[in-house]
């Protein structure tokens, strides 16, 4: 299903087609996904039996015989996925890489005796192993080139580490000199940077509400967001993904019964939304959600860290994308651990930056960032604004949208159900069935190709995926061998599901004109 949405239906909110693609999953495939699992289910809990009597080896972590009147430390069912269902296919997570996650990478070989309950190395390196898992959207994860170079530089002044808090002694002109640089980058007053970006939102979020405060979240939101609006002490409330009646009623109502219990009038309203969601592949509708914010006086706070970098004409995330300005979003916060190939996060906006400088537990008490890593950051935002006199990083702007409709297009094409935007650089491919989760990254790795498959919790139980990143850095000979594979694997394994296969077409030569309005 498609929902496309324009100027002439939404009052010029949109100056080009918004397409996002969800089509639903066909019933058959639903039906024998749940029948895998509880299949899964059934032998698991018989595997269980024999290991409680000693009959299958237990490798399980639990408590030793003599601790089993104490309180449980480990909740035994909760791992029995864990145990019964992950374990099979454990095989295809935390490989260990030796190389830069370039465009290829060299994986180091290990295999298991005891059925991925253990691994050994083999001593033998895949070479050129195609990665379509890192989010190097723009390909600065890399060891040669300016970046390495200026960040080799500043370890040799400044060392691979402060040793203090950024109130203390681990202030560098260096930091400063970023957060300068974020700010102009993103068009905003202030800047500041914190050390990790899953705490930039879990320990920003606290400092930002409170008791008596609303916080209206996205149900797709990343785990940080959702973990920092716990710790806030705030009211939460959740509506459907991208669904902004579903917003708009939430805050209708909010508005007109206030708090719980009191009724008074709510300190603080708070909209939290993602720029991409990183494991949908859609975009959010922020002109749609700007309106609602201005139109009920509430808060933006627009979490970019798969979108700054991957999107608009200028790299400068969804706010550019659509067009906006960047003051209509209370708090931008996005990281530099994607598209810049470094570490670390930031949050800017207007008028906040020096409260929260003294009062987020991240700036107050982290350790502050690497000066390479500073460096890398600084390099790679300079190449990206054209302040290093190359076109470079516009050239990767460019390259990373094309590869971005290409990708998409021809695995559609190929009858393969895809979800998410038309333009995100995430892009979901689905796979449903458990067996075809361990299935598909094991057919994949045979062909020298790295990729990334998701399943539950981190997924709805009937919507496992692979998920493929998509980086300035792959040549279109490289995306078309990987297409290939896919296709070739999908045959396979029977993963094209489409009922709407669409005609191969050429693809239109990029151009600026292209990035303003791609035909679908």
């Amino acid at each position: 299903n498609r929902f496309p949405l324009d100027r002439q239906h939404h009052g010029g909110l949109y100056k080009r087609p918004f397409v996002e693609s969800f089509e639903e999953t066909p019933m058959l495939v639903a039906v024998l996904t749940y029948m895998g699992y509880g299949i899964l289910t059934i032998f698991g809990y018989l595997r269980d039996f024999l290991r409680q009597w000693k009959i299958e080896r237990c490798h399980i972590a639990r408590e030793k015989e003599e601790q089993r009147d104490f309180v449980p430390l480990y909740q035994d069912f909760e791992n029995f996925y864990t145990r019964n269902l992950y374990m099979r296919i454990r095989d295809n997570w935390n490989r260990p890489i030796c190389s830069v996650p370039g465009a290829k990478m060299d994986l180091m070989e290990r295999a298991s005796h005891d059925y991925n309950w253990t691994f050994e190395y083999t001593g033998r390196v895949v070479h050129d192993v195609i990665n379509l898992g890192s989010y190097n959207y723009l390909g600065f994860a890399e060891n040669t080139g300016p970046c390495a170079e200026s960040a080799a530089e500043v370890t040799v002044k400044y060392g691979v580490g402060v040793a203090s808090s950024r109130q203390e002694i681990g202030n560098l002109d260096r930091h400063e000199e970023m957060e300068k640089l974020v700010a102009k980058f993103l068009g905003v007053e202030s800047a500041m940077a914190f050390g990790m970006g899953f705490a930039t939102n879990s320990m920003n979020i606290p400092a930002l509400t409170g008791k008596g405060c609303l916080i209206l979240s996205d149900e797709l939101n990343h785990a940080s967001l959702v973990l920092g609006a716990r710790l806030s002490g705030s009211i939460i409330r959740v509506f459907k993904h991208n669904n902004m009646q579903s917003l708009e009623k939430l805050l209708r109502e909010a508005i007109v019964h206030g708090q719980p219990r009191t009724h008074r009038p709510w300190k603080k309203i708070l909209i939290v939304v993602e720029g991409i969601y990183s494991m949908e592949g859609s975009i959010v509708r922020l002109p749609e959600v700007i309106a609602l914010k201005k139109h009920y006086r509430a808060y933006l706070y627009l979490d970019e860290a798969h979108s700054i970098g991957a999107l608009g004409p200028r790299g400068r995330g969804v706010v550019d994308y659509f067009g906006l300005d960047p003051c209509d979003v209370d708090v931008m916060m996005g990281t530099f651990t994607k598209s810049f190939g470094a570490a670390g996060g930031y949050i800017a906006g207007k008028r906040l930056i020096e409260y929260l400088r003294s009062h987020s537990h991240s700036a107050v008490y982290a350790t502050s960032m690497s000066p390479p890593v500073v460096e890398q950051i600084i390099t790679s935002m300079k190449c990206i604004m054209g302040e290093d006199g190359t076109t470079i990083g516009c050239e990767r702007v460019r390259r990373l949208a094309e590869n971005t409709v290409y990708f998409r297009k021809r695995l559609r094409e190929m009858g393969f159900i895809i979800y998410g935007n038309k333009d995100s650089p995430v892009v979901p491919m689905m796979l449903y069935m458990p067996a075809k989760i361990g299935a598909f990254g094991r057919e994949m790795l045979k062909r020298n190709i790295g990729v990334v498959v998701v399943g539950f919790p981190a997924t709805p139980i009937i919507e496992s995926r692979a998920r493929f990143c998509i980086s300035a850095s792959h040549s279109r000979e490289l995306l078309d061998k990987v297409l290939g594979a896919i296709c070739e694997v999908g045959d396979v394994l029977q993963l094209k599901y489409s009922r709407h296969r669409i005609q191969p077409s050429l693809v239109r030569p990029f151009d600026d004109s292209v990035y303003e309005d791609i035909d679908d």
